[in-house]
């Protein structure tokens, strides 16, 4: 079937996970807290991924996912080659004077240390998944009523699992327990309060496109292998 929106929906989701892992280098000040700056964009792929399964279903989403994994797989491997790629004689960098200084000062900036990167991909992964699984689950055990708790239930358990999945992988062994668990809870809040005040919007938009696509998915007997092919 034809979908008017979901390319749309779909690119707006890429675009929101690659700018956050791009911006996500900067830790900016939030009151007394310290967060990525991913923080002003990363919590609207999840409300995408609750938008994106309320109307299309598992399915839909799972393919969404994967898509977005692939271009942040690709993303990554762009900039990558392109620090490994020698500079032009005549590039400079910001106010550096020299393309040596230059290159370094690039390659510090947009430049991934291993170790957060397969954090960062594999807490994406387990809490997309665990967003749509529950989003879908409790959709059909409510037979679609009151759309606010399954939008914050879910974005609870996915942004537990990944922040904790995240912090945990990329910290762990370089900071205090304590710091880690400081850390993983300032972020879950943040991150769900974030969607929670953002629950109004979520509810034109559901309602919009559920308007314009015709369309209304229950997920009753949906394969949720987030591997399933078909």
């Amino acid at each position: 079937m034809h979908y008017r929106l979901f390319p749309a929906l779909t690119g707006l989701f890429v675009t929101c996970l690659i700018v956050s892992n791009i911006i996500a280098i900067k830790p900016v000040a939030i009151g007394p807290f310290f967060l990525p700056a991913a923080i002003i964009i990363f919590p609207v792929s999840y409300i995408l991924g609750d938008i994106l399964t309320e109307v299309y279903g598992y399915r839909c989403a799972r393919r969404v996912i994967w898509i977005g994994f692939a271009c942040n797989t690709l993303s990554v491997a762009a900039i990558y080659l392109s620090i490994l790629m020698q500079p032009a004689p005549f590039w400079t960098f910001a106010h550096f004077s020299s393309p040596e200084r230059s290159q370094e000062a690039y390659a510090a900036i947009f430049g991934f240390i291993p170790r957060l990167l397969i954090a960062s991909f594999i807490a994406y992964l387990t809490g997309e998944f665990l967003n749509a699984f529950v989003m879908a689950k409790i959709k059909v055990a409510m037979q679609g009523r009151h759309l606010w708790v399954r939008t914050i239930s879910s974005t609870l358990l996915g942004q537990m699992a990944d922040s904790t999945i995240f912090i945990t992988l990329a910290f762990y062994g370089i900071l205090p327990a304590t710091v880690l668990s400081a850390m993983i809870l300032t972020q879950w809040a943040t991150k769900s309060l974030y969607e929670a005040l953002l629950t109004p919007v979520t509810y034109v938009a559901v309602a919009y496109i559920k308007r314009v696509e015709r369309e209304d998915v229950y997920d009753y007997d949906t394969n949720f292998n987030p591997f399933a092919i078909k």
